[in-house]
């Protein structure tokens, strides 16, 4: 990665950008003071409210910091296959007793809004998920002093982030939980994704600029072996979810190691786009018959997953998480950053000296 851009971290950790609620402040801030590259989650928030998280987040570092936007949808849902879903619901809509949500609330999550605030405001990294901004969009941030980076889960995806002028590409392995970044959500490659190693592999061949490896890292020997790989940084997730600070339903902190939650898979069921997370009750249910619908699925399921929050109910939760996520420990997520970067330096060594990670 160019030197510009890893002075602004001296560890080769990243926390992943996590929607709805887990990448809070205080979560970012503590990755940041620890020496690695903390993000907030621009998605699903309204452009006041990512900038009320970027002031709160200038009080609690003076470390650089990052902030990730979805970029908008095309319109390509078939409303009948949406109002079908939402009959299949409608059981689960009476149980927690609550209605479901409008699938029409809106496709572009703030994008334009999002950026004037970026602009008029920036910050040192910006990325984006679910497709490549234009290269419009990227020379203004560059004008501003903003890297920026964006996600792929293919070596074509890799060389669009490349063509648009981006810093830095995001390669996310198909073991990465939550949303994976595709730029087009084609249903026929739905479970052709490509794991971690192998994508590195492809997408070091495929462009010339630095990669951040994400995708089912939890361990530090794990950051080694991407790094040996090719990767310049690593992008952790699900490692982080568990941490104190991180924002996550104390009901999801606790299920990515109970024993009832033993496999993740990716799924439709809350979003309508490709997403993994641990298989519960309404995951087994409904992910057979969701459509590629997003986001009106998630507005669609919206309301349900806040009622069974409320109601301590996991087994009606999006309980997002990679395939490592019994690895997970419970921590301060600055205490963590230490581990990882002791765990990280121990394998180097390891391999050194000859050894096995």
């Amino acid at each position: 990665m160019s030197s510009a851009l890893t002075d602004l971290f001296p560890l080769p950790i990243v926390q992943a950008p996590m929607a709805g609620g887990v990448s809070v402040p205080q979560l970012a801030a503590a990755v940041c003071e620890a020496g690695g590259l903390g993000f907030l989650a621009a998605g699903y928030k309204t452009a006041d409210g990512m900038y009320q998280e970027i002031k709160q987040i200038r009080s609690l570092t003076t470390r650089p910091f990052g902030v990730n936007v979805f970029m908008p949808q095309p319109e390509y849902a078939d409303p009948a296959a949406v109002d079908v879903y939402a009959h299949q619901l409608a059981g689960e809509a009476t149980w927690y007793e609550a209605e479901l949500g409008d699938p029409d609330s809106g496709r572009d999550d703030g994008f334009e809004a999002k950026l004037v605030v970026l602009r008029d405001n920036p910050v040192p990294v910006v990325s984006f998920h679910f497709g490549v901004p234009s290269r419009e969009v990227v020379d203004a941030l560059h004008r501003v002093g903003t890297f920026v980076l964006a996600a792929a889960t293919t070596p074509d995806e890799a060389r669009a982030v490349e063509r648009a002028g981006a810093d830095g590409v995001i390669a996310q392995g198909v073991e990465a939980g939550g949303h994976q970044g595709t730029h087009r959500d084609i249903p026929e490659t739905d479970g052709s994704g490509i794991g971690l190693l192998s994508l590195i592999a492809q997408v070091r061949e495929a462009v010339s600029i630095p990669i951040v490896a994400a995708g089912g890292i939890m361990r530090g020997g794990q950051i080694a072996g991407v790094l040996a790989a090719g990767a310049s940084a690593a992008q952790l997730g699900t490692a982080f979810l568990a941490t104190h600070e991180s924002g996550a339903n104390a009901l999801h902190k606790q299920a990515l190691t109970n024993p009832l939650f033993v496999r993740t898979e990716l799924t439709r069921a809350f979003s309508g786009r490709p997403a993994r997370g641990l298989v519960n009750r309404f995951l087994r249910e409904h992910g057979p018959y969701a459509p590629a619908a997003y986001p009106e699925i998630h507005h669609l399921t919206a309301p349900l997953r806040k009622a069974a929050a409320k109601a301590g109910d996991a087994q009606g939760m999006a309980l997002w998480a990679g395939q490592g996520h019994r690895l997970a420990r419970e921590l301060p997520a600055g205490q963590l950053v230490e581990v990882l970067a002791g765990e990280l330096a121990a394998a180097r060594a390891s391999l050194t000296s000859g050894g096995a990670l």
